[in-house]
């Protein structure tokens, strides 16, 4: 069993982990299985590594891990197939590369085509933090989105990351046509 797979163990029998400088605190609601709490013992410098990436989802292994535990849990609890619960899994990895990698832009003018606000062109902010939000004219959006959601695949291909699929249940908003 590899570092990651030890976290994926753990977190599957709902262990929560953290950590104390470079020690990890375990929390659990009912005793976790003794090969668990070995694996981690014995994987505890990479777990610790992988733990202390995971804050800024620089390591490549953070992202590998967070593909896995997503794609086990829409096959165990939504009873999706293998290829349609990786499929989700890698859109669960777009989204939260994109949470991770803002791009916020100046109030008032588009981040996508660099116009400002003109009547019948608003632009609005996206995002849900105040110092995150890319400002956009509503109709630059779709292309803007499109292009973050490419940068975000090709980012996580680069780590080994990639799936074809549409996920089942989710739809995907297009870039307008021109």
């Amino acid at each position: 069993m590899s570092a990651i797979q030890a976290l994926g163990a753990a977190r599957a029998f709902g262990i929560h982990l953290q950590l104390d400088g470079d020690d990890l605190l375990l929390e659990a609601s009912e005793p976790p299985p003794d090969a668990v709490l070995d694996a981690l013992s014995r994987h505890k410098a990479d777990v610790v590594r992988i733990l202390r990436s995971a804050k800024d989802g620089s390591s490549p292994d953070y992202w590998h891990l967070l593909f896995q535990e997503r794609a086990a849990f829409a096959q165990l609890a939504r009873g999706l197939n293998r290829a349609d619960a990786e499929a989700q899994a890698f859109e669960c990895c777009i989204v939260e590369w994109l949470n991770r990698n803002a791009t916020p832009s100046v109030a008032g003018r588009c981040l996508l085509c660099g116009q400002a606000e003109v009547n019948g062109a608003v632009v609005v902010p996206y995002g849900t933090q105040l110092d995150t939000h890319a400002w956009l004219h509503t109709e630059c959006w779709p292309d803007w989105y499109e292009l973050r959601r490419s940068q975000a695949r090709q980012a996580l291909t680069r780590i080994g990351l990639s799936h074809s699929q549409t996920p089942v249940g989710l739809a995907v908003p297009s870039a307008r046509k021109q």
